[in-house]
């Protein structure tokens, strides 16, 4: 049977293929160290759970809630950005919750895609990026993910040579898979490129708060004018540890923030009124809880470059995010990034994401997720060493022709 438009639209989808072989091997016994899917082990901070459940005692929240946030959710949120950015943002008409920031890229996308638009998009990037345009019919021109020099020129060969012009263009930094993160003065010239070309500019800033440097990475939002092209995405999975919570923003232009408030309200009634009013008080929080998962990260981030290395595979030091976006190993950087995560599974119980997930100029990479504690970490980077000491063999043993490349 024909499968259908939207779903023919989707190629296979490859983290898929890593995880069939994850639970085969640890339905066989294998004890696999997972560093795969981005999946916050960290526990929910203890206030924000009591909150949770003060909240849920009252009958009055179990009844349908508001698709765009409950107004004390919105004003949190407000004050968040003046807080951390020094931006002023209207909850009323500039601030929508969403469920999780990948929601909201996925309702944006239908809040503004007519069939053939063209949006400019990071390869590699997050997946729900390109394809939530691809689901709402729209057309993808792949940019650098890097945020220097040639960033600018490759939006003008974007201008010159897409028809149409584009409709957008994706911003992710501090960017899932790369680390990358953007200065405020990278920023004022993709704002001032924006408005010259009207363009919109749809940021994701769902890692905002995990960075490793003592410069906080910056928003969008605080470059003047950018409130008149742009609307940036937060999640709170990450910051706060509450990924199963599904709790994001979308927040500025508001006749962006108008066309994805209109769409959401055909699609959904929001958060559950619990999880809204302890998201809410997780905002206007003191800071503590997300300096503590900060140090966490920080923390593995360092066992994991300086294990890893030992092992014999060097790690790129991520200034921020809770990934590390690593090159194979040149001895298998001709497999493909794929079928190197699946060798690691089979030969040295390590789960990793291929980078291919991400975009075909991510294949050379693997990225890794800083998921499990610093003893499990070294526990992968001795299996991974046993691994690498012969790799030889399982290169000219293991590994079938046809899986070369």
């Amino acid at each position: 049977m024909e499968e259908f438009h939207k779903v023919r639209r989707l190629p296979p989808y490859v983290f898929e293929q890593v995880n069939r072989l994850k639970a085969s091997a640890r339905a066989a016994g294998a004890d696999i160290v997972d560093l795969g899917m981005g999946n916050p082990d960290l526990p929910t901070p203890q206030s924000v759970v009591d909150k949770l459940c003060e909240a849920v005692q009252d009958p009055r929240t179990h009844r349908y809630s508001s698709s765009k946030g409950i107004p004390g959710l919105r004003r949190a949120q407000a004050a968040y950005y003046e807080r951390r950015f020094g931006v002023k943002l209207n909850p009323d008409t500039q601030i929508v919750a969403t469920l999780g920031s990948k929601e909201g890229f996925a309702n944006m996308a239908q809040a503004i895609t007519a069939p053939g638009d063209v949006v400019l998009c990071p390869d590699p990037t997050y997946p729900i990026h390109a394809f939530g345009f691809i689901m709402s019919g729209g057309v993808i021109r792949s940019i650098p993910a890097m945020p220097d020099d040639h960033f600018i020129p490759a939006l003008e060969r974007g201008i010159r040579h897409s028809i149409p012009k584009p409709l957008a263009l994706i911003l992710n930094y501090p960017s899932n898979p790369t680390a990358h993160v953007a200065s405020l003065d990278f920023y004022k010239d993709v704002v001032a490129f924006a408005r010259k070309n009207e363009i919109i500019i749809l940021s994701d800033l769902a890692y905002s708060e995990i960075y490793f440097d003592d410069a906080p990475p910056p928003s969008v939002l605080q470059i003047p004018g950018a409130i008149d092209v742009a609307v940036e995405f937060t999640s709170m999975s990450k910051t706060f540890s509450m990924p199963g919570w599904r709790m994001g923003f979308a927040v500025g232009n508001e006749r962006l923030i108008s066309a994805l408030t209109r769409v959401k309200s055909y699609l959904d009634y929001g958060a559950f009124t619990p999880i809204q009013v302890a998201a809410a008080a997780a905002l206007n929080g003191d800071g503590s809880d997300i300096a503590e998962v900060r140090a966490i990260y920080k923390h593995r981030r360092d066992v994991l470059v300086e294990s890893f290395g030992r092992a014999g595979w060097p790690i790129p030091a991520p200034a921020a995010t809770m990934f590390a976006w690593a090159p194979i190993p040149e001895k298998f950087r001709s497999l493909g990034s794929l079928e190197f995560s699946k060798l690691l599974i089979e030969h040295a119980d390590v789960a990793v994401a291929p980078g291919i997930g991400f975009g075909e100029h991510g294949d050379d990479y693997i990225r890794i997720a800083l998921v499990e504690n610093e003893h499990r970490i070294r526990q992968a980077a001795r299996n991974l060493k046993r691994f690498l000491s012969t790799a030889d063999e399982k290169l000219h043993n293991v590994i079938p022709l046809n899986a070369r490349r």
